[in-house]
């Protein structure tokens, strides 16, 4: 992914996330509900990110058995959860036009540029796992789909901290203890 298309993804959110807070109107019910798919999401990416070895090798484990795309699926969880949680219905429709225009530039980038870098192996790994719905049972690569796939040592927290993980985890608490707060004041 180039770096100019993930600064427009990342700088473009805003957009939609200062008005989301101006308007948004949480109640309790939409605290737990949108807050559930939040945790998921943020669970998901978490352990995505302590499993990738970004731009080393093709990761196929964890998370990646199930879907090629875990770390976008955790953020549009996060995404559609903290929209819910807001109790502005429109935000949710705006976030997801939002996903998929932005998102689903980003990951047809990242699959091209895969599919570059590990050939064949990409092509198996995209034959046998979904690009975002994750399937249920984890895909196991065989024979030389494996070789030069991961390490193999599965979920570190080195690693979820080298990727810097803890940023998403922050920025989703921060949220929705605004948007607790919020709802406390209304």
């Amino acid at each position: 992914m180039t770096a100019s298309l993930r600064t427009l993804r990342l700088r473009a959110v805003w957009l939609l996330v200062v008005p989301y807070f101006l308007l948004a109107r949480p109640t309790p019910r939409s605290l737990v509900l949108g807050g559930a798919l939040a945790l998921l999401g943020a669970a998901i990416r978490a352990w995505a990110a302590g499993t990738i070895r970004k731009e080393r090798e093709l990761t196929v484990t964890g998370p990646y058995a199930h879907t090629r795309n875990p770390l976008y699926l955790g953020s549009f969880l996060i995404g559609v959860g903290a929209t819910i949680a807001g109790g502005v219905w429109p935000f949710t429709v705006l976030f997801l036009a939002f996903f998929v225009v932005v998102y689903g530039r980003t990951i047809r980038g990242e699959t091209d540029l895969l599919a570059e870098r590990f050939g064949e192996r990409h092509a198996d790994y995209a034959r046998n796992v979904p690009l975002f719905v994750p399937r249920a049972v984890p895909w196991r690569a065989t024979g030389s789909a494996d070789v030069g796939g991961t390490s193999g040592e599965g979920f570190t927290l080195g690693r979820w901290r080298r990727n810097r993980e803890y940023e998403a985890l922050l920025g989703v608490t921060a949220a929705f203890l605004l948007l607790a707060a919020k709802m406390l004041w209304m």
